[in-house]
């Protein structure tokens, strides 16, 4: 299905701790995380809050277990911070991710984010929205970070997240409409469209040629139900088990998986479900994520 010189396997940290609530996983170390990731049978991982800032030691604790870099989160305030103090600190993360020979950065615009507020609903009128100059300021300044990254070798992929100015299909759709394809991509999130209310596959059909990353997170749809019930914030979504592993919860892989497969993808398959590791065994559920994604994809 995929050409496993172009595909790899990896996993976020954030089954193991969490930079928004650094008190689930706070007994997990970074040497634990990045053990149990290699012993799942993973190949790549992104970046959390215990990792070295030092990439020479980080390569080296990496290289040690045959993991690589996949990618870095990034939060741009593009809507609320002058663009060359958003330039600069995104050199800063370009410099490195190309330390550690990362190709990928994965940017989410904060300005106005309700996803880090403990007690704002997810699902409400609270959602951030843009006005016609926010979504210049921010579709121009995404070109001109994506143009930096890419004369470096880097791809810029956007994440689209519950919370943030872009989250539905509409917003989604409209962002990769109005930047260049030649400068941003795409981190498709099959977890967040399904929050969202979206069809991760139908999105997938939309833009599979424009995606640069690719986070594999299933869904609880009872978990999700009380969000909408009880007005949930995304934090407490996260805390009470809304993300699971791929093959854990309702979202079909199948289909998203020959989709990409289709579209030649290559790049990363990242699995990134967070979860509060009390209560979810991050090795035993990285194993099973490991093992549904073999399955299904021979990888």
């Amino acid at each position: 299905m995929f050409d496993r010189d172009k595909v790899f396997l990896g996993i976020a940290p954030i089954g193991w701790c969490n930079d928004d609530m650094p008190e689930l996983g706070a007994e997990n170390t970074f040497r634990q995380i990045v053990s149990e990731m290699a012993l799942a049978g993973f190949q790549g991982t992104e970046i959390g809050n215990k990792y070295p800032k030092d990439p020479v030691e980080l390569k080296q604790e990496l290289d040690l277990r045959g993991l690589r870099v996949a990618s870095r989160w990034f939060s741009s305030f593009l809507l609320s911070q002058p663009y060359e103090q958003v330039a600069s600190d995104f050199a800063r993360e370009l410099d490195f991710l190309l330390a550690v020979g990362a190709r990928r950065i994965n940017v989410s615009e904060q300005s106005r984010s309700i996803q880090g507020q403990m007690d704002t609903p997810v699902l409400g009128e609270a959602k951030p929205v843009m006005s016609e100059a926010d979504w210049a300021r921010l579709t121009q300044g995404l070109d001109r970070l994506g143009e930096m990254a890419l004369v470096r070798g880097v791809r810029l992929c956007y994440h689209h997240h519950m919370g943030t100015v872009v989250q539905t299909a509409e917003e989604t759709d409209r962002l990769m409409d109005s930047t260049d394809p030649r400068y941003v991509y795409l981190c498709y999130d099959t977890g967040h469209f399904t929050f969202a209310g979206e069809d991760p596959l139908l999105m997938l059909d939309k833009h599979a040629g424009r995606v640069g990353h690719v986070h594999l997170k299933d869904m609880r749809p009872q978990v999700v139900a009380q969000v909408k019930e009880q007005g949930w914030s995304f934090l407490r979504a996260v805390r009470e088990g809304a993300f699971t592993v791929p093959g854990d919860g309702a979202v079909d892989f199948g289909p998203i998986l020959k989709r990409l497969s289709k579209a030649n993808y290559e790049g990363w398959l990242l699995v990134e479900a967070e979860q509060d590791p009390a209560r979810a065994n991050p090795l035993a559920y990285a194993i099973k994520a490991r093992d549904y994604i073999r399955k299904h994809t021979g990888l």
